[in-house]
């Protein structure tokens, strides 16, 4: 698409391909910050591009803010959690304002972005920092002390979090003291929180001039494995409650403009619990869920919100009407071998011939031995699916769980 030159010039920070294509097809100057490795691909298809090393933030974090702003670069935008703290270092100089890269920070740092939290009203669960193994025993008999459990009553579990990895990177759930034994010292410090007993559900939610321009609801079936759009008729009648929170969030954090990801719990009494937040896209390709569900790109819209150029009436203009303008629900499953040996990728019969299904990201195994599952793990790929009924959709990805895509 031709560009705007009255429009801002934006940054990519990091590397994906969906959201180099829209940003294409957009009409917003655009240049992408990502490794040397990724050169020849941007030479080849006359992308714009400079290169840079996103290691932790140093001395040199400066030049590439400089480099830039001398380039007329209007904004940064992060693509991943790796590069969240990069762009609150250089957004902080593009716009002339130090405390973005304090806000990063507190993106980047789950303990210190809890507590932000905490100071800013929100409920969250009981939380700690874990410097060694001592620490998370400690937490795990104090947290269930204070729940009241008496001599042989089941311990309530914890959840371990690395610091600053996305997602479920680094997850864990411990119930009791032996299992503390295999995490390696490599993990330390990480986070310990309080298992909250609810149902578990994120946010996107695009945010311009400190005001909510859309919300959506992500559903998750099982946690680490799937997920849709948009929710099922239960979780959107929370919609006025969640976006409650969410603006509780806008403030406590001193968000102005920016695509956030937060995870929230509601709990059995109807409550809603802060889990964390994100301020990068999604994982589990939700940004192309939602685009396959409304119809409007999600990096566009990311784009859209980061500008500081861009108008109220091309807000007013690009985005739908949340659930009512959706065109049909749409989710994905990440799959994980469930044998210990597998030889090929074989799709089963019934998912590829159900009708919501929709195409698969999956790949030829690349060894036979399928290493034993840490924490969540990683899945191998994604498999796609489209329909009309979210019930249907939801029990169609949960007996996704129970069938062999590898054998």
């Amino acid at each position: 698409m031709e560009k705007n030159p009255d429009k801002g010039y934006v940054a990519l920070l990091g590397w994906a391909l969906g959201a180099i294509e829209a940003a294409d097809r957009f009409d917003r100057r655009y240049l992408v910050v990502a490794p040397p490795w990724a050169e020849d691909y941007c030479k080849e298809h006359e992308i714009p591009y400079i290169a840079w090393d996103f290691e932790r933030l140093n001395e040199r974090s400066l030049e590439i803010a400089e480099r830039l702003k001398n380039e007329g670069v209007d904004v940064a935008i992060p693509l991943f959690e790796e590069t969240v703290e990069w762009a609150g270092a250089i957004n902080a100089v593009l716009m002339d304002n130090p405390r973005l890269h304090g806000q990063a920070v507190l993106f980047r740092d789950k303990a210190l972005m809890k507590r932000r939290a905490q100071l800013g009203g929100i409920r969250v669960g009981i939380f700690e920092e874990a410097h060694e193994k001592d620490d998370i025993i400690r937490f795990l008999k104090r947290v269930n002390q204070t729940l009241l459990h008496l001599d042989g009553d089941p311990d309530d579990p914890i959840h371990l979090k690395a610091f600053d990895k996305a997602g479920c990177l680094g997850h864990r759930v411990i119930r009791t003291p032996e299992e503390v034994d295999i995490i390696p010292e490599t993990e330390y410090p990480l986070l310990m929180e309080s298992h909250l007993d609810g149902w578990e559900f994120a946010v996107e939610a695009w945010i311009h001039d400190g005001k909510i321009r859309f919300l959506n609801i992500s559903e998750y079936v099982t946690l680490g494995y799937s997920v849709f759009v948009p929710a099922t008729p239960e979780l959107e009648s929370w919609r006025v409650d969640i976006t409650r929170e969410i603006e509780k969030l806008i403030k406590a954090f001193d968000i102005r403009f920016g695509q956030i990801h937060p995870e929230y719990f509601v709990t059995s009494d109807g409550n809603l619990y802060f889990g964390e937040v994100a301020y990068r896209p999604p994982g589990f390709k939700a940004f192309e869920l939602i685009e396959r569900a409304y119809g409007f790109s999600a990096y566009q819209a990311s784009i859209l919100v980061f500008d500081p150029k861009t108008t109220e009436e091309e807000i007013q203009a690009f985005f739908p009407k949340p659930v009512e303008d959706a065109r049909g629900h749409a989710g994905c499953f990440g799959v994980y071998p469930r044998r210990r040996v597998v030889s090929r990728l074989e799709i089963p019969i019934e998912t590829e011939e159900h009708p919501y299904f929709d195409y698969h990201e999956l790949t030829p195994p690349a060894q036979e031995t399928v290493t034993k599952r840490t924490a969540f793990g990683t899945h191998w790929g994604l498999v796609f699916f489209f329909g009309e009924d979210p019930y249907q959709l939801r029990d169609l990805l949960k007996h996704q769980e129970e069938l062999d895509f590898y054998v």
